[in-house]
């Protein structure tokens, strides 16, 4: 089986402020992590957690790291997966490390410099929740500089599937990719107006007339849309207060 993304991270600069941002925004239920070593809010889904909401850390914060929401893939080794990462053209921003009773995680980016995170799970694995389910996270876009080399290092590190690329004139071409025959997400060259190559989440709304309103009335910005893109979802892209670029999505039907 190809690995998918399996967790979600906001580091921010205001967790509390951050919490009740998204509790609204996209309807997710806060829980506070009592183990944590550091503040670590869970954004739930009725029972389920779907994405983790922490203070920036010192040393990403030292370099300079802004609010920016991550994604985790599912890595069976996470130090035999750094390593082919790193052998692959990647980088490693912080090696293979454990976090109690979670797993074993590593920070890496892509040839292009796109980050995102690793996860080696401890304990059994959790059904996915149901597609188009509210809060679930239902496309993962990448703003890339190459998509081309993008697909091939997606595919031959995670096993992720090359799908049907819809042309966009002047913007190029956006890559649909599959993981284990189900859509997930779509990659292209980013505009000029995306200062680095980078991921972006998009966060499932019944309703995205009214999710827009409230992310606005919660004091971050709508950047885009809302507007309908092909297959019929509607979809926003926006900032939090803190900084934080996320998208949300109402599916199409």
């Amino acid at each position: 089986m190809a690995s998918n993304f399996v967790w979600y991270e906001l580091m921010t600069s205001d967790v509390k402020a951050a919490e009740a941002f998204y509790k609204d925004a996209v309807g997710w239920t806060p829980e506070t992590w009592p183990g944590a070593a550091m503040p670590y809010v869970i954004m739930k889904v009725g029972d389920r957690g779907v994405a983790g909401l922490m203070t920036i850390p010192e040393e990403a914060r030292a370099m300079g790291q802004p609010p920016a929401w991550l994604g985790y893939i599912y890595a069976r080794d996470a130090d035999a997966t750094t390593e082919a990462i790193r052998k692959a053209g990647g980088t490693v921003h912080r090696e293979p490390a454990d976090i109690p009773e979670v797993g074993r995680f590593a920070v890496v980016a892509d040839p292009q410099g796109a980050i995102f995170m690793l996860l080696s799970p401890k304990g059994p694995d959790q059904a996915s929740l149901p597609a188009r389910t509210p809060g679930t996270i239902g496309w993962h876009e990448l703003y890339t500089t190459d998509w081309q080399a993008a697909i091939d290092f997606y595919s031959g590190q995670f096993g992720w599937t090359k799908d049907e690329g819809h042309d966009m004139g002047d913007m190029g071409i956006y890559q649909l990719f599959s993981v284990d025959g189900q859509q997930i997400g779509g990659m292209m060259n980013k505009p000029p107006q995306v200062p680095v190559p980078a991921w972006l989440y998009y966060f499932t709304v019944p309703d995205i007339d009214a999710a827009a309103e409230r992310v606005k009335k919660g004091g971050g910005n709508v950047l885009m849309g809302p507007m309908e893109v092909p297959g019929g979802s509607r979809v926003i892209q926006a900032q939090d207060p803190q900084g934080a670029i996320f998208a949300l999505m109402q599916p199409a039907g």
